[in-house]
C-alpha cells in the first residue's frame, strides 16, 4: 500500500485557502469601491502623476 504524502495534501491545502482568500479580497474590494464611486474617476486625482525633475 502506498504511502500518503501528507505535505503534498497541506500544500494544495493552503494554495486551495490562499486562492479564496484573495477572491473573497478582491470581491469586498470590487463590491467598496462599486458603492463608494459611480464608475467615473474622481476629479481631484491626476492620471498622471507629476516628475520630479530633481532626481
Amino acid at each position: 500500500m502506498a504511502k500518503p504524502n501528507y505535505a503534498f495534501e497541506k500544500r494544495q491545502k493552503e494554495l486551495a485557502k490562499k486562492k479564496k482568500k484573495e477572491e473573497k479580497r478582491l470581491k469586498k474590494a470590487e463590491e467598496g469601491y462599486s458603492e463608494e464611486h459611480d464608475g467615473t474617476i474622481p476629479a481631484n486625482i491626476d492620471p498622471q502623476p507629476a516628475t520630479d525633475s530633481n532626481t
